[in-house]
């Protein structure tokens, strides 16, 4: 978006339930986007249960978000599924491919920012 995109966010352990998926995406980036967008921002995301909560609502519609109407299950048409896909080719293609989560943390970082 805007001809760049985010720093790659990387849970720590645990669930993403939609108290952290409202605190650690919606709210620092989505929110922020929406802000240099203007009103035609269009926020699509792709059914996760964390994507569906009361709380997830209720910050988009605090925040005057409208959200893309999306079938569910339908990694085709949504452009980030291809972007994992990217990435999970570049990893599995490395010589010595990650071993510990820490190693995969730092791969990912490292594929995300290489990337075009």
């Amino acid at each position: 978006m805007l001809g760049s995109r985010t720093d790659l966010h990387i849970f720590d352990a645990g669930s993403v339930n939609g108290t952290r998926y409202c605190n650690e995406i919606l709210f620092p980036y989505v929110r922020l986007f929406r802000d240099a967008m203007g009103l035609q921002f269009l926020f699509m995301d792709d059914n996760a249960p964390c994507h569906r909560t009361v709380a997830a609502k209720q910050l988009l519609e605090s925040e005057d978000i409208e959200r893309m109407d999306w079938p569910a299950r339908s990694p085709d048409l949504n452009p980030i599924e291809h972007v994992w896909d990217f990435l999970g080719r570049r990893l599995a293609a490395r010589t010595l491919p990650p071993v510990t989560i820490r190693e995969l943390r730092l791969a990912l970082q490292d594929e995300w920012a290489a990337m075009p």
